[in-house]
């Protein structure tokens, strides 16, 4: 099995957006996986090859290569088996402008991560985003996304993207998506919770918190985290309100389940998707042991009660030093006392602290000890970690700004030699960090067994200053931020609306790729599984830049598990759940 993922990785297969152009054409097919920046030099391609399975969304870009003047895309839609038709949705990317780069693999720049588009997913309002104007020094570079829903019928579907400008002739892109049998869940196998905060969100639009309208935008932020496979935790902060009814505490979940039932029980998006967490939210004015201990059992009762599957978790101190100990193992044996929620910590692993730890959580260089022991001071790998830790136990990680430095200061600090070394080649969230960085943590999950993943923030940025201008944060560009603040002033329309990020594009992509290593998995084809992340991620920080390395190892993973799929399901396809 490696030695047909070495083939394959050396073979000249078709990319996702390949085939040769002809000379002097002002624009060309580009990777979804490649971060088109000013000045670049890049191939030309017209014509782009996808394949997605049923509920997966797959993108790619077309970028200028020359000046042109009101480059606007036309309509994307491919016709496909019976006259089936799918309907992509055409975004411009914005350039970001980074005055430090994020630790070694960084650089200053231009770089592209805000997504305007052309019509909203939210409002469903046409927005700033075409014409626009490409000039010698930066280009016009458009992401196309094409999803495809569950009830799809498989087969193979076509059409063309077109390119326009007032003084070019039009760039014609032809586009095939060959859609495979097999279906991924709508919701993430793979449990995750991103920080997603009312009052961030509030501030970044200049809204009070308090208001319907901030409401109602908190909304659409979860929407477009959901959508992308990603389940946030914080939300509005506000604990349920609580009275006593002769002696016992009861709790009004009424507010929280308007706002947020809809996420838990899959009826946010036609799809079904749900969250598959959530973050107990503390009540600091309960001041018994007793009555803490009745609020956590009353939320345990309640998730219950309503037939909610989201993992319910009590997000201990964060990064709790020796000093915080005792409070963490106080609040473990209560929520333990308490029954049914779980206690999160994020912490590299301490004996100290497993009496009152569920869900153990520690950074993602722990977990690799050959390149993260000089930023782990008790590396483990997830095998070693388990056999450490009750069976029952469960083992998140995260990323931080241990992927690059936690330089803070800007203008950054030279770097020096160690840590240079130290902080190389790490998986990364960061805008001015590759593709496969961004993409890697879904593939690395699968082949280390890591039961969830756990980010602290998707909106940071917004409480310390303007994202369209910069995105820095413990010495990263985009730590904690994934979304830009889309207000009518800037992008047009009328409703503010979260702008998504390339980034987020790429972190949801690399969660459709473990879908399809545990789709793989569940039919017998573990070997595969494990070679083809072997192949592209073999270790947290040794991550495979090439995106047709990518494409090609990922289209033999679902030419093989379409295989599969037919010979299990042959009298039609169903979802794998």
């Amino acid at each position: 099995m490696h030695s047909l993922l070495l083939a394959l990785l050396t073979a000249a297969a078709p990319t996702s957006a390949s085939a040769s152009a002809a000379p002097g054409r002002w624009a060309t097919a580009v990777s979804s996986l490649v971060k088109v920046r000013p000045g670049d030099t890049l191939p030309p391609r017209t014509r782009v090859s996808l394949h997605a399975a049923r509920g997966e969304c797959e993108g790619f870009q077309l970028a200028t290569t020359a000046p042109a003047r009101q480059v606007r895309p036309g309509p994307l839609s491919l016709q496909g088996p019976a006259g089936k038709r799918l309907q992509g949705a055409l975004y411009r990317e914005a350039f970001l402008t980074v005055a430090s780069p994020s630790g070694p693999d960084g650089a200053t720049g231009a770089w592209p991560d805000p997504l305007i588009p052309e019509v909203d997913a939210y409002a469903h309002e046409p927005r700033n985003a075409f014409p626009a104007e490409a000039s010698a020094r930066t280009p016009v570079v458009v992401y196309a996304e094409l999803c495809v829903p569950l009830s799809a019928t498989p087969g193979e579907y076509s059409g063309a993207l077109t390119l326009s400008a007032k003084d070019r002739s039009d760039a014609r892109f032809e586009v095939s998506l060959r859609v495979d049998p097999f279906a991924l869940p709508a919701t993430s196998s793979l449990p995750n919770s991103f920080g997603l905060s009312l009052y961030s969100v509030s501030r970044g639009h200049h809204l009070a918190p308090a208001s319907p309208q901030a409401h109602a935008l908190l909304g659409r932020y979860a929407t477009a985290l959901l959508a992308h496979r990603v389940t946030p935790y914080g939300l509005s902060f506000d604990p349920p309100p609580t009275a006593t009814h002769d002696g016992r505490l009861a709790l009004d979940f009424s507010a929280y389940d308007r706002a947020f039932g809809p996420f838990f029980d899959g009826t946010a998006l036609p799809d079904g998707a749900r969250f598959t967490s959530a973050g107990l939210i503390p009540n600091p004015k309960l001041k018994t042991e007793k009555d803490q201990v009745a609020y956590e059992r009353a939320w345990r009762d309640h998730f219950s009660q309503k037939g909610w599957p989201a993992a319910l978790f009590y997000y201990a101190k964060d990064e709790p030093a020796e000093r915080d100990f005792p409070r963490v193992l106080a609040e473990g044996q209560r929520l333990h006392q308490a029954g049914g929620v779980s206690v999160l910590v994020t912490s590299a692993y301490e004996p100290t602290l497993t009496p009152a730890t569920d869900v153990y959580c520690p950074v993602l260089n722990c977990f690799f000890p050959e390149g993260g022991a000089a930023t782990c001071k008790r590396p483990l790998s997830s095998a070693d970690l388990r056999q450490r830790i009750p069976s029952w136990a469960h083992v998140w990680w995260y990323q931080s700004c241990l992927s690059h430095g936690c330089n803070g200061a800007q203008p950054a600090r030279p770097l020096t030699p160690h840590e240079a070394r130290a902080f190389h080649g790490w998986a990364s969230y960061m805008v001015d960090a590759s593709g496969p960085k961004n993409r890697a943590m879904g593939p690395l999950a699968f082949l280390n067994g890591i039961d969830g993943e756990l980010y602290f923030d998707t909106v940071s940025a917004f409480n310390t200053q303007d994202p369209w201008k910069s995105v820095w944060a413990f010495g990263g560009n985009g730590d904690g931020t994934f979304f830009y603040p889309g207000d009518p002033a800037r992008i047009g329309g009328k409703t503010p609306i979260p702008i998504e990020s390339l980034r987020l594009k790429t972190l949801r992509d690399g969660l459709e790729d473990y879908e399809y290593l545990a789709l793989a998995k569940k039919l017998g084809l573990s070997a595969l599984a494990q070679a083809s992340v072997r192949a592209l991620v073999p270790s947290g920080n040794q991550i495979a830049e090439d995106p047709a390395a990518w494409a090609r190892v990922r289209d033999e993973l679902a030419r093989q598990i379409a295989a599969s799929w037919a010979r299990k399901y042959p009298a039609a396809p169903s979802v794998h759940r």
